[in-house]
């Protein structure tokens, strides 16, 4: 039954937006799979309109000065990393469960070094089948990186169409050549340096063709540039300060400049918009975020990789689900989307509903962290970085 707020917005419940009344519904959540695998072709029915605008005039300031940071920032996927390095996946696995100090299950799997797997899926495992996981850990997480990054190549050229202004279509042209790079470095490090790749997790597939068919600009903006780009900066963080492999360390500080750049994009782009929006519509655009923040928890429970390494699926991901260090994990890959939902007014918008949702799957907290429409400058090294090697 729909329920009517005090703004007046009538309320979906939880199975229209995610399809269960329960966000941790664990047969719910596992009964989205991938039926598709071996397609090469997703077709997505998008109806945007593209709008034309006759006013050049530039008249947005933080997005002239964005433009001009992204213009000075590109670089060369091919030229800027050093694709001859060797990457030893066994060993890298090794060196990074050394050097932060955990055990072969705490650095692969989530779980603390005490933690008594008799009774799990992992009772049996020795060092072989941890640096296994360890591999196939690594496959899957960056093929995910991979696919996302190209819905966010498809996202920004829509962007470039719909956006009505004239400083955003110049901005988020820079991006669409942006999301190409990321895109090829991605494929390149996977196909080049690893052993496998991952068809696209279902739960973000779903995601990524919700955004993409939406005919609504901003929504375009909410779920990849402040959602999808924002969890992804939290995600590439946390890799960077745990790997040990050089090469993917400066490919990952690299996107993660641009990435930084991305989000707060949408954060000065949104704020202005999400201004004169009602709360009706605002209602909308935090269910829409919600939405999406609960198929990113989901896409992390790595179903395909127990599938197959031939454990119990759901056996492992209620264990996984239900451990305080994968938990807090999880909530921490939100560090960057809830500072900005909250500068774009959505957290407290329309009696306040998202903040209620984001208090239920724990990651209110972040609330005040700095919001990357403040960051972006810090996380932008990569013009540093090319004018010393220039120099």
């Amino acid at each position: 039954m729909k329920t009517q707020s005090q703004s007046g917005s009538t309320e979906r419940t939880n199975e229209e937006m995610i399809g269960r009344a329960d966000v941790n519904d664990l047969e719910a959540i596992l009964s989205v799979t991938n039926t598709d695998v071996d397609e090469i072709v997703h077709l997505i029915r998008a109806e945007q309109d593209a709008l034309f605008t006759w006013d050049y005039e530039r008249s947005r300031g933080a997005l002239i000065k964005l433009y001009e940071k992204a213009k000075t920032s590109q670089w060369n996927a091919e030229t800027d990393l050093d694709w001859s390095i060797d990457v030893d996946q066994e060993k890298v696995v090794l060196a990074n469960a050394e050097q932060n100090a955990m055990g072969a299950s705490g650095a692969l799997a989530g779980l603390a070094p005490d933690t008594d797997l008799a009774d799990t899926p992992f009772a049996k495992f020795g060092e072989k089948e941890w640096i296994q996981l360890g591999i196939e850990s690594q496959n899957w997480t960056l093929s995910q990186f991979l696919h996302g990054e190209q819905g966010a190549l498809i996202c920004t050229a829509q962007i470039v169409e719909t956006v009505p202004w004239i400083d955003a279509k110049y901005y988020a042209s820079t991006q669409v050549m942006d999301e190409a790079r990321h895109v090829e470095v991605f494929a390149k490090y996977l196909n080049e340096k690893l052993s496998g790749m991952y068809p696209i997790n279902a739960h973000l597939r779903m995601l990524l063709d919700d955004i993409i068919a939406d005919s609504r600009w901003d929504m375009t903006y909410l779920g990849m540039q402040i959602m999808v780009e924002g969890l992804a900066l939290a995600a590439f963080g946390f890799i960077h300060t745990l790997t040990t492999e050089p090469l993917l360390k400066k490919l990952l500080r690299y996107v993660m400049a641009d990435e930084a750049r991305h989000v707060a994009f949408g954060v000065l782009s949104l704020k202005e918009y999400y201004g004169e929006l009602t709360a009706k519509e605002m209602r909308e655009r935090q269910e829409f975020a919600f939405e999406a923040a609960v198929r990113m928890r989901d896409r992390f429970l790595q179903q395909e990789v127990w599938d197959r390494l031939g454990l119990p699926v759901k056996d492992v991901v209620k264990l996984m689900m239900d451990l305080p260090e994968r938990q807090f994990f999880q909530a921490m890959l939100f560090s960057k989307i809830v500072p900005n939902c909250k500068k774009l007014g959505l957290l407290d918008a329309a009696d306040g509903w998202l903040r209620e949702r984001f208090t239920e799957i724990g990651v209110i907290q972040f609330e005040d962290w700095v919001d990357t429409g403040e960051e972006y400058e810090a996380l932008d090294e990569v013009a540093k970085d090319r004018a010393a090697v220039a120099s």
